[in-house]
């Protein structure tokens, strides 16, 4: 680094998680080994955002810029042989939306400093990353304690001649979660044919929307669990559950470039049949206190529910007559679909350990003693997600640190960048004859 020994940058206590309209605060730390002249010290705080229609391609096909502050701290003079630190502060706009960074494009919030020297010699620059979270609250989306529920009809032909009519319902028991809550699904198959159907599968999709001048779609899937098939002739039903893991909220408000949406997909691979439900992932836990009158007859139980997995209580889970009264409709129900796998329970069957640091704030969440940290009653924690395939960080005093989550993503995802038909938006996933993307989707 030549006259320099040190050029760093400092934030105060340590902190590198931010929300939109806090202050962030700081020092330029410069140590010079001799005498070193320069015509200004300035310092730049920058949040912008780039995508590309290329993975991993820093050369950005659009940009946008959420904010761009220069300050100068010190004005044309020579540093003398030692220690000298600047102070430096500056406000950050309550729009600016959440870091992320994905394959295809990043939301990204840095402090630049830069020693501006005399002609004919070298600029230095030092920068450092930081992190904004811009919470979500789920209980501003409209209706968003209500159950997210599709259903289907198909009607296929086998055995050459032969025809069979196949009814799908699914029902979620809400549409908004917060990492580590549970995603109750119910499901149930009427098989009004001759012939069994393949297995049925339930998966946590996230779909990122990088909005290039030609609109890349990025798709993961987050968790899968998958029962077995229904008999000829037999109405069954499934009830399983989903571990939501630490994941960026939906939407990214402010950004205009990046849309991140989630939803439940249920489908069965023979006869193919698909149902989406539209869901919604937030940092602030959806308030259950009853905002509509409950039915005065509770709905006929057709369902049994299955206890949560050990170590994790679901925060306040709405009645079971809810869930009952979207599905119960469908006639007697006279056998049970097991499950066959789970992505989120390891060999013995049981769900993996959770880090209580990997979550955002949620109400009701608890953890075995031995895993609760020291200061947990101080503030809540919150999970800030730079995209999920890269680590998550939580907010403190500390250098930030990979969470010890295993839930992040599956060994196995698919994505990919053009897609034949893009995936459903919201008010398409709501039609019950939609199933573009279960057709989109690569055969593996």
């Amino acid at each position: 680094m030549g006259k320099l020994k040190e050029f760093d940058i400092t934030f105060t206590n340590n902190k590198v998680v931010y929300s939109p309209g806090e202050s962030i605060s700081g020092s330029v730390k410069i140590t010079t080994g001799t005498s070193l002249q320069y015509k200004a010290i300035k310092v730049n705080c920058l949040g912008s955002c780039g995508v590309s229609n290329k993975m991993n391609d820093m050369s950005w096909t659009l940009e946008e810029q959420y904010f761009s502050s220069t300050l100068s701290v010190a004005d044309k003079g020579t540093l003398a042989a030692g220690e000298h630190s600047f102070p430096f502060q500056f406000l950050i706009p309550v729009a600016a939306p959440t870091s992320f960074e994905g394959p295809f494009g990043k939301i990204v919030y840095r402090v630049r400093a830069i020693i501006d020297t005399p002609r004919f010699s070298k600029d230095y620059k030092a920068q450092r990353p930081f992190y904004l979270l811009n919470l979500l609250n789920l209980n501003q989306v409209p209706n968003i304690e209500q159950p997210s529920y599709a259903v289907t009809t198909k009607r296929f032909s086998y055995l050459l001649v032969k025809t069979g009519t196949l009814m799908m319902k699914a029902c979620s028991d809400q549409r908004g979660y917060t990492p580590g809550q549970i995603i109750r699904l119910a499901t149930e198959i009427h098989n009004k044919s001759g012939k069994g159907t393949g297995c049925v599968l339930a998966s946590l999709i996230q779909k990122v929307t990088y909005k290039t001048k030609r609109a890349v779609f990025d798709l993961r899937t987050i968790a899968e669990v998958e029962g077995a098939g229904v008999k000829a002739g037999k109405h069954a039903e499934w009830r399983e559950q989903i571990i939501v893991p630490p994941l960026p909220q939906s939407g990214l408000a402010g950004c205009s470039l990046i849309e991140i949406d989630y939803f439940i997909q249920v489908s069965l691979k023979s006869p193919e049949t698909v149902v989406t439900l539209p869901i919604y992932i937030g940092n602030i836990a959806v308030n259950l206190i009853p905002s509509r009158p409950m039915p005065s007859t509770p709905a006929p139980t057709t369902i049994s529910p299955n206890p949560g997995p050990e170590g994790v209580t679901p925060s306040a889970p709405p009645a079971e007559e809810d869930l009952e009264e979207v599905l119960g409709a469908g006639g007697s129900v006279n056998e049970e679909i097991p499950t066959k796998s789970h992505s989120q329970q390891d060999q013995s069957g049981q769900p993996p350990t959770m880090s209580p640091s990997a979550f955002s704030y949620a109400p009701g969440v608890d953890f075995p003693p031995s895993q609760r940290h020291a200061n947990d009653t101080s503030t809540p924690l919150f999970c800030v997600s730079t995209g999920a395939t890269i680590p998550f960080f939580t907010e403190g005093n500390a250098t930030p640190v990979p969470t010890s989550c295993p839930l992040i993503l599956p060994p196995e995802y698919s994505t990919w960048d053009f897609t034949h038909e893009p995936p459903p938006t919201y008010e398409e996933s709501c039609s019950s004859n939609n199933s573009s993307f279960n057709n989109s989707r690569p055969q593996e």
